[in-house]
């Protein structure tokens, strides 16, 4: 998914053992650190975080070789700062309730899922969400089986028994979403009870200074360090025998070189279930998500939205996004398919241009080309490909098996209507893809209506850990309560999108996934046509030309939540 960049860093190797001894002690007086004491320090790293979100998106800008001026920062603000931000004030609010003695989940819609499962209402989760993410709804999903006492009974997770630490863990920082690092040290640090050492993916190096300052309230009590360097320093700490646990965000392949070597002794290895790492690995490393397209009724401002809809999930962050849409599953026999595939292709070539910034974005992106000679190039940047007439019974065909990691959306037919094609995709989606990471499903609400039932038992049968139904999974990721992760299963041999979850600012145990829905219009059109949803243009689409503004705006509310704020917040939103 996002690789550790093979260059070396000019920065001087961190003395390791003098590292892992600073979190060690740490450790010890974390132990001793009351939970009102951590929530006043989570509080603290929420000051320091909006005191360093304006560098930080301007340093993000410089990374990914964005214009200042561009619409594109509103990315660097909402899956940067403000992701961070909003985790914060949840996870600090789950800490006040366990330091009072009270319920985590008093207040917590909690209704049936299929599958003899519980959904627990996450989104939206108190009065501002109502208004800022209005027509937005996400439940997490718990293990079949799961009863509310257990729930009730083992939210908090370690938070629980604060004293009992668990060791100081690594954390092998992505590379590509800005927020991930921080977010990924936090679930740490709250969920697991580790002081944590975060190694930077040599692509963040630049943000070291910004996560130092955010950061500050826990690096001075010896919770947090950060280094930098190549791979050659997560080696050794990953190693390290001061190091108790390790996760990362990544790749399938890093993950493999970290747990089982490289070259023929990984081979070795692999074939003897002898892992190199001997201590607990947990991550998050994408995959091939699919777009199911429901076949419906659709008007020409439908087809539009849906085709910018479509062009955002692929082509946000340059389609280096571990959560991208990659493969577009369509019906064969839906009237309106060739309609919809000439609205995307414009979205693609009308999305505003941005660089192929990630480190061999565009070397990826022709060896998919190399292996469909029939790639089309719809412009807006020489990079963004659509690989059409995929066969969903090839199994050779290496779309459904390669993360591309880049602007390369591939385009797959099924036939059939209603609930026979809805199947057929969901069949498709879970045996034919790699990964287990998102999926997404688009429908125009008289096509859910007529499924009824049937639709969220189909949501039910997708192995995924995030689906989004009208959405992005990107909501998702940036929802602070929600879980976000591979679905449940993989193995260390067979790890595909990852082992565990992270977010979770519930501090949920039994969580099997997270379920988002949003509007199938924007407002106003929404509204007008019976949806329940006065939300505008989404401020993460890739067309949207308020995005900074927007997404600047609602980081500074996060910080700072004011009534008197909204006002101006819903003006941008609104222009979008």
């Amino acid at each position: 998914m996002n690789d550790q960049p093979s260059t070396r860093s000019t920065t001087p190797a961190p003395d390791i053992d003098a590292l892992v001894e600073r979190l060690a002690t740490g450790e010890r007086a974390w132990a001793r650190t009351h939970l009102s004491e951590r929530r006043e320090l989570l509080l603290d790293v929420a000051s320091a975080t909006a005191a360093t979100a304006g560098t930080w998106v301007r340093t993000a800008a410089g990374i990914k070789q964005l214009n200042p001026a561009s619409p594109l920062l509103g990315e660097e603000w909402l899956s940067g700062p403000y992701a961070v931000l909003t985790y914060l004030q949840a996870l600090q609010e789950t800490l006040r309730r366990l330091d009072e003695g009270t319920d985590a989940l008093a207040g917590t819609r909690i209704t049936r899922a299929p599958g003899d499962r519980l959904a627990l209402q996450v989104l939206p989760y108190d009065t501002y969400d109502k208004l800022l993410m209005n027509g937005f709804h996400a439940e997490v999903w718990t293990t079949p089986g799961t009863t509310e006492e257990q729930l009730r009974a083992t939210a908090g997770l370690t938070q629980r028994a604060p004293r009992q630490t668990r060791g100081v863990a690594l954390v092998l920082g992505a590379g590509n979403i800005l927020s991930i690092p921080p977010l990924d040290v936090l679930y740490q640090l709250f969920a697991e009870n580790r002081t944590a050492v975060l190694k930077l993916n040599p692509t963040t190096d630049p943000l070291a200074d910004v996560y130092r300052v955010m950061f500050q309230p826990l690096i001075d009590r010896g919770l947090v360090e950060i280094v930098t360097g190549g791979p050659e320093v997560g080696g050794a700490l990953a190693g390290h025998s001061g190091i108790a646990a390790v996760h990362m965000t990544g790749s399938e392949g890093t993950h493999d070189a970290v747990v089982w070597g490289t070259g023929e002794a990984a081979t070795a290895a692999k074939a003897e279930g002898k892992p190199k790492l001997s201590k607990p690995m947990t991550s998050e490393l994408g995959g091939v998500s699919p777009i199911i397209i429901l076949p419906g009724e659709w008007s020409e401002a439908d087809l539009r939205y849906q085709a910018e809809h479509v062009a955002t999930m692929r082509l946000h962050n340059s389609g280096c996004n571990c959560i991208a849409g990659q493969i577009l599953i369509l019906s064969s026999d839906w009237p309106q398919k060739n309609a919809f595939l000439t609205a995307l292709r414009r979205a693609f070539a009308t999305a505003p241009a941005r660089p192929a910034w990630y480190p061999g974005c565009e070397a990826r992106v022709q060896a998919a080309r190399d292996l469909h000679p029939g790639a089309e190039k719809p412009g807006g940047t020489p990079e963004r490909t659509l690989l059409t007439g995929l066969d969903l019974t090839d199994p050779d065909e290496s779309a459904f098996t390669t993360e591309y990691f880049g602007p390369v959306l591939g385009i797959a037919e099924l036939p059939g209507t209603g609930a026979r094609f809805l199947d057929a995709a969901v069949t498709a989606a879970n045996e034919r893809l790699h990964g287990t990471l998102g999926a997404n499903l688009i429908a125009h609400p008289d096509t859910i209506k007529a499924l009824g039932p049937h639709l969220r038992a189909a949501v039910a049968d997708l192995r995924y850990g995030t689906i989004a139904i009208n959405a992005w999974t990107g909501v998702g990721y940036a929802t602070p309560r929600a879980t976000w992760g591979a679905y449940p299963g993989h193995t260390l041999d067979d790890v595909q999108s990852g082992i565990g979850i992270v977010h979770n600012a519930l501090l949920l145990d039994h969580a099997e996934r997270t379920v988002v829905t949003g509007p199938f219009r924007p407002a106003p059109r929404s509204f007008l046509n019976g949806e329940a949803s006065i939300a505008p243009k989404p401020p993460w689409f890739v067309t949207n030309t308020t995005a900074a503004r927007t997404g600047r705006l609602l980081t500074e509310f996060a910080a700072r939540p004011r009534w008197q704020d909204l006002p101006a917040l819903f003006a941008s939103a609104l222009r979008g």
